[in-house]
């Protein structure tokens, strides 16, 4: 029985003008106001996302986002955290080494703020987000040493295609890897992925993968869809992310989301 409802946010459960359709919404909230988990999953910080946390409504008792790719499992009302797993300054080394070679900027965020690596210069990151977060630029040996969440290499697509190619397995080993968007690829700390996080959120309910629907179209979703009981695609997901999902739905810019939970959950 489906109890849990995540969802991706960039060209998932966002249209291209990085909004939640009417449609969407409507459907979203029809199911929490139901008693459905509804749960955000993302890359970015939870102040990141906050607008859409509130306009759907997801602010009860117990509602909570899945934020830095699975790093991070936050209670919404409370901020209490509810799973994190970072990894140390020194683990960024190999990264910022890579960075340094290629001559590419970097970003480093921990759980509150992003770190650009000024002696690296500036990165196109600041402006892939939506919402609010602290830049505080720093050089990389000038960086606190505490628990960070990623690393951030925000290129132009042509570019992070030649970098992900330049890749020595060095730096593979040291990370899980994964391209979130076409513009941004992103280091976790090994094993830590959307469906990690999903496990620690279903855990602390007391449920399993057999309560989850999930819907995303990118890399980095394709582990919880690999787990949830119900994983769907969006007609504008890769080929390799269509092949994982049980199901198939419309474009995030022609509802999918709210297309296929009208019709999994249709009205009594």
């Amino acid at each position: 029985m489906i109890k849990l409802i995540a969802l991706d946010l960039d060209n998932t459960l966002l249209n291209y003008q990085k909004q939640i359709s009417p449609a969407n919404e409507r459907e979203l909230r029809r199911l929490h106001e139901a008693g459905m988990k509804v749960v955000l999953c993302t890359g970015r910080p939870i102040n990141a996302i906050w607008n859409y946390i509130e306009q759907l409504g997801l602010t009860e008792p117990e509602d909570a986002t899945i934020t830095f790719n699975g790093g991070l499992v936050l209670d919404n009302t409370t901020r209490k955290v509810l799973a994190q797993r970072g990894m140390s300054k020194q683990a960024l080394q190999p990264l910022y080494q890579f960075a340094q070679e290629q001559g590419v900027p970097l970003d480093v965020l921990d759980f509150d703020r992003v770190y650009p690596v000024n002696d690296l210069g500036s990165s196109i990151y600041r402006d892939k987000l939506n919402g609010k977060i602290d830049f505080e630029p720093r050089s990389f040996v000038d960086l606190p040493e505490q628990e960070y969440a990623k690393g951030i290499l925000a290129n132009t697509s042509a570019e992070l295609d030649q970098l992900q190619r330049a890749l020595p397995d060095s730096v593979k080993q040291q990370y899980h890897i994964v391209r979130s968007q076409p513009e941004i690829l992103e280091f976790l700390p090994p094993k830590v992925d959307k469906a990690v996080g999903l496990a620690d959120l279903l855990h602390h309910f007391g449920w399993d993968f057999s309560n989850l629907m999930a819907f995303g179209d990118a890399e980095n979703d394709a582990g919880m869809l690999e787990k949830a009981a119900v994983g769907v695609a969006m007609g504008n997901a890769s080929p390799e992310i269509k092949q994982i999902a049980n199901y198939i739905t419309t474009t995030n810019d022609a509802d999918g989301v709210a297309v296929f939970l009208s019709q999994y959950f249709p009205k009594e």
